[in-house]
């Protein structure tokens, strides 16, 4: 009998469940978006700030310090202010390796060249990778200064990362360098006893332009420094800076410590990477970490304020939508009663009715969410697909959130039905 009943009433009020379905489908279908976006948010956000460059640099250590004796600056030798490149694979084992999305290790050098004019001068050149795999195993990360650096134009092709002395090596020469020397792609240079084949011409707007950029080997070759990097360039996807992350690691207990180390902080892939890679100084970007952040927090704000409104929107929707389907059958309320059915099984009767319009209205609207959060998503954000961003894990919660929606919605209208007398309400119909 409850079940005729139940089945009964969506078969004679299908006009007001279909609108308090249809607003728990809008609400469901905008939270949904507005989650399934958020899950994705800071790694998306993360590839369009990448343009700013890296957000950790790496230096060695000895190159920071600060050491006077007598009012007289005295540092190390420049000889030993290097890290070596071969500690730079030590990165895919921290903590947070997965998080490093690009590498760009530096070396620079002066070259002596002779133009294909016949014009003898020196000017500054970076070693840099350029298309490098970060170790040896299949699907290492390959990355390089290109991968860190989307803003350089490139005219032409990058050089090969191989250096080859015999047969020269490929480099590419700044705009305003270029334009200097009046170099174009394609000629060849002759630099401290080798020849440089330029392979293009990059515009980066510093001061990079007025540089070569040529292999790292080439230039740890040509200023006899192997292994040897001056700075390395690290992007990582991380969580926004708090009170929490700008602790200092050393001060706190071993369960906090623990706590933050195992965060996505900048300091704390810094602090992984100091740890990693012997006699390295790493500290965070703070323009483009705290950017990344301030806009991370904003998008996540204006997020969870779109979703709080649309559940309200549903909620108030419901509520109007029952009340007016209860006050229709205040008759059948009354003869329920007055036969000796309990408000605990009327109540019953009805949150079933809603509960059941939520789950079907909560998983479309799950499906139709998923499909707005591709949609928006490949038009807000660069480069992105339009895959629905199917995420199993939502479906539970949003069901949840429409089953809280129609019951908190549809609660007012029935205590109100069940708190008037049955004999009031039969009398009223006679």
């Amino acid at each position: 009998m409850f079940f005729r009943l139940l089945m009964e009433s969506f078969r004679r009020q299908r006009r007001r469940k279909m609108l308090a379905g249809i607003a728990i489908l809008l609400g469901t279908t905008a939270v949904t978006a507005m989650l399934a976006l958020a899950t994705t948010i800071g790694d998306r956000i993360h590839k369009e700030l990448a343009v700013y460059g890296a957000n950790i640099v790496v230096t060695p250590k000895a190159a920071n310090l600060d050491v006077k004796i007598g009012g007289v600056d005295i540092r190390p030798t420049i000889g030993n202010a290097y890290l070596h490149e071969s500690d730079l694979k030590k990165l895919h084992t921290i903590f947070w390796a997965n998080n490093i999305t690009g590498i760009s290790p530096q070396l620079p050098v002066q070259l002596d060249i002779k133009t294909p004019s016949g014009d003898d001068t020196t000017v500054s050149a970076l070693g840099l990778w350029f298309h490098h795999a970060l170790t040896n195993d299949p699907g290492s990360l390959v990355t390089g200064a290109p991968a860190l650096h989307s803003w350089w134009k490139l005219t032409g092709a990058w050089p090969q990362e191989a250096d080859s002395t015999a047969g020269g090596t490929d480099v590419v020469a700044g705009s305003s360098l270029a334009s200097t020397l009046n170099l174009k792609t394609g000629d060849t240079l002759t630099a401290n006893g080798r020849m440089l084949h330029v392979t293009g011409i990059v515009s980066t707007g510093d001061a990079t332009d007025k540089q070569i950029l040529l292999p790292l080997s080439a230039a740890q070759s040509i200023a006899n420094l192997p292994d040897a990097v001056s700075r390395v360039e690290v992007s990582a996807r991380t969580k926004p800076e708090d009170a929490f992350a700008r602790k200092d690691p050393d001060t706190l207990s071993p369960q906090q410590h623990e706590i933050w180390y195992c965060r996505p902080y900048a300091n704390s892939i810094a602090y992984q990477i100091r740890e990693a890679v012997p006699g390295a100084q790493a500290e965070q970007v703070r323009r483009v970490e705290q950017s990344e952040g301030t806009v991370l927090q904003r998008i996540s704000g204006l997020m969870w304020l779109v979703s709080l409104a649309a559940l309200l929107a549903a909620g108030f929707a419901v509520s109007a939508a029952m009340a007016t389907a209860v006050l229709e059958r205040r008759t059948e309320i009354g003869l329920m009663r007055s036969l000796g059915a309990s408000k605990g099984s009327i109540a019953l009767l009805f949150y079933s009715e809603t509960g059941l319009l939520a789950v079907l209205s909560g998983a479309l609207g799950y499906l139709l969410g998923s499909g707005l959060a591709a949609w928006l998503g490949a038009r807000i954000f660069s480069g992105d697909g339009s895959a629905a961003v199917l995420n199993p894990v939502l479906l539970p919660v949003i069901i949840a959130l429409a089953l809280i929606v129609a019951i908190a919605g549809s609660t007012p209208s029935i205590r109100a039905a069940l708190a008037v007398n049955p004999s009031t309400i039969l009398r009223e119909d006679a």
